[in-house]
C-alpha cells in the first residue's frame, strides 16, 4: 500500500503499526541548495527523522534501517567507519545531526538501528540534479556541461541495484548485535574523476562533450571511496555493478527518456 505522506506533520503511528521494519530514506538531498534552503534541509532531514523516531518508539518497531550519507565525513571520505565525520556543507550537517539522533535514541530507549552510508549512488533515475545525469543529459542534447573546478575530484559510485541490496541485507540479518547500533559504509569499489566519467560517457555515446570549467562548490568531497570491508563482512554484501556498465544502463534510460533510443539501436 503506497501512502503518500509528510514525515514533518503526518501522524505516523498508524502508518508504523505491526510493521517488521521501518527502512528511512526519506530527505532533503543535494548539495547547493542546502546553503540557501537551511531551514527546508533542517525540517526534513532532522525533525522528520525525529518525528519518526518517536513512532518507531511509540508502535516498537522491531528495526530501524536509517539511512545516511557520505558527506557526514567531509571532504575526504575514503576512510572506514571510524573516520570522525567532519561534514562542510549544510546538508552533510543535517544528515549527521539526524544520525546522533538515532543514536540517542538508540542510547535511551533501545530503539534497534542501523545506519547505512550511501556514497554518490547513479544508474537508471538517477535525481536530475545530481552530476551524471547532467553529464548525460547535456551530451545528448549538445549543450555545454559546466565542471566544477579542475573536474578532479574523485568518487567511488553506487549502482543503484548495489544500494537495494545492501539495505534489505541489512534487513535480512535482522537486529541482531553485529547489525544493531552499528554503521556500514555503502559504496562501489571503483573510483574515477569527474573528468575521466565523462570521458567514459562521450564512449559509450558516440557523441563528444562540450566542456567549460567554472568554479569549485562550496562544501563539495574532493575524495569520496567506500571502505566496505565491515559491509562485506558483517552483512554478506558487496557491490557488483562496476561504473561502465552502471553508466551505460543510466544511458540507455536517459535515452529513452529523451525518445533517442531507436536512434542507436
Amino acid at each position: 500500500r503506497l501512502a503518500e505522506e509528510d514525515l514533518r506533520k503526518a501522524d505516523l503511528g498508524p502508518l508504523l503499526r505491526d510493521v517488521d521494519a521501518v527502512f528511512h530514506l526519506a530527505a532533503m538531498g543535494g548539495l547547493l541548495r542546502s546553503w540557501t534552503w537551511f531551514r527546508d534541509y533542517q525540517d526534513c532531514n532532522i525533525l522528520a527523522t525525529q518525528r519518526l523516531l518517536d513512532a518507531v518508539l511509540a508502535e516498537g518497531v522491531p528495526h530501524l534501517v536509517h539511512v545516511s550519507t557520505s558527506s557526514v565525513y567531509g571532504r575526504d571520505s575514503s576512510g572506514d567507519e571510524h573516520q570522525e565525520p567532519a561534514p562542510i556543507s549544510p546538508y552533510g550537517v543535517t544528515k549527521l545531526a539526524a544520525e546522533h539522533l538515532v543514536r540517542a535514541y538508540a542510547a535511551n530507549f533501545d530503539v534497534s538501528a542501523t545506519v547505512l552510508r550511501y556514497f554518490s549512488i547513479f544508474g537508471p533515475r538517477q535525481r536530475p540534479d545530481m552530476g551524471y545525469h547532467i553529464f548525460i543529459d547535456r551530451i545528448l542534447k549538445g549543450e555545454t556541461i559546466t565542471i566544477a573546478g579542475d573536474g578532479r575530484q574523485t568518487r567511488g559510485n553506487t549502482y543503484v541495484a548495489d544500494c537495494v541490496a545492501a539495505t534489505l541485507a541489512a534487513f535480512d540479518r535482522g537486529p541482531v548485535p553485529e547489525v544493531v547500533g552499528e554503521t556500514f559504509n555503502i559504496g562501489g569499489g571503483e573510483v574515477i574523476s569527474a573528468l575521466d566519467a565523462l570521458s567514459l560517457i562521450e564512449r559509450i555515446t558516440g557523441r563528444e562533450a562540450r566542456i567549460v570549467h567554472g568554479p569549485a562548490r562550496p562544501g563539495e568531497q574532493q575524495q569520496a571511496l567506500a571502505d566496505t570491508r565491515k559491509a562485506r563482512r558483517v552483512l554478506g554484501w558487496r557491490p557488483t555493478v562496476g561504473i561502465e556498465a552502471g553508466l551505460r544502463a543510466q544511458v540507455a534510460w536517459q535515452m529513452q527518456r529523451l525518445g533517442l533510443a531507436e536512434e542507436t539501436a
